[in-house]
């Protein structure tokens, strides 16, 4: 016996179960009480069992109904639930955003809520696990933001340069202030030097600009990750070498200060890699485009 019935006839049975009313499931099935009625005859007759007994004008469920409802009320309540979990998924993108730690860190996390303010059904997932960048075709990455010398990317990879950041002297304001206080380039022999390791310049390169300026450059902290080097000029250690991009939020508070000026060598360190086939999704023009109109609008205050 074909035992396939058609939904319609299952939607009208567990419509009037629950409702213990032919009348009311059709009012909520938008149809004639005789269509609902007709539905759930062909189940009772196809099945040869009785489903109702009709009892003047209400109908009550037989224990072979009452089984039957049991079961079909929990599949409905399952496909209730799966339904609802996709309304979720088909409103809300998740980007994926592969960056380095310090970038992430600095500046791109203190932003987040202004991305997610303006595209709300846009998750972000942040990471900055991998060592080196990230492969945008295997690891399930959308954006890769990079640092340092640009590499032979492989074919279909689009690399955007992210404005030119600058490079100066920071450090806190009871160093700049204090005993042996900052004013001139030469100042600088009285104190610390932390090194950023990573930092596209370095003190050697600050030196070849100031060669009447005797200083140390073997001695000093050093750090492979510029966030670590701002912390540290934070609490006092000593001179950084960084970029005004990354330390926006410092100087913005006044934990750091630039004692020497905002002046100082440019770098082109960063760059905002995707694949090219995916450019147009919303999801990452969105993000692009508002990553760029934060680099080049409210960053500048910074930069001279």
């Amino acid at each position: 016996m074909q035992n396939r019935v058609s939904f319609k006839s299952i939607q009208a049975f567990e419509a009037a179960a629950r409702l213990s009313s032919f009348a009311l499931a059709a009012e909520e099935l938008f149809v004639t009480p005789s269509a609902v009625s007709h539905q759930i005859k062909l189940l009772e007759e196809q099945f040869g069992v009785r489903l109702f007994h009709r009892v003047h004008r209400a109908v009550v469920l037989t224990d072979a109904g009452r089984v039957y409802a049991e079961k079909v009320s929990a599949a409905f309540a399952r496909i209730d639930i799966a339904t609802r979990e996709l309304g979720r998924t088909a409103k809300s993108d998740i980007l994926t955003v592969h960056s380095t730690p310090s970038f992430a860190t600095q500046w791109l996390m203190p932003r987040l809520a202004r991305f997610s303010a303006l595209e709300p059904d846009i998750d972000v997932r942040l990471n900055s696990s991998y060592p080196a960048p990230a492969d945008l075709l295997t690891q399930g990455v959308d954006i890769d933001i990079r640092y340092g010398m640009k590499r032979l990317q492989p074919a279909g990879t689009m690399v955007l340069p992210f404005p030119a950041e600058t490079i100066v002297p920071l450090c806190a304001p009871s160093l700049a202030n204090g005993t042996h206080a900052i004013r001139a380039p030469e100042d600088l022999r009285h104190h610390t030097l932390i090194h950023s390791e990573v930092c596209l310049i370095s003190w050697r390169d600050w030196m070849r600009q100031h060669r009447k300026v005797p200083l140390d450059i073997s001695r000093g902290p050093r750090f492979d990750r510029s966030f670590m080097a701002i912390s540290a000029a934070v609490d006092g250690l000593g001179i950084c070498l960084e970029s005004l991009l990354l330390a926006q939020r410092e100087l913005a508070s006044g934990q750091l200060v630039a004692p020497l000026g905002l002046a100082g060598p440019k770098v082109q360190g960063y760059t905002f890699n995707l694949l090219r086939s995916r450019a147009e999704l919303p999801k990452i023009r969105s993000f692009q485009d508002w990553l760029f109109s934060e680099l080049e609008g409210r960053c500048s205050r910074f930069e001279v």
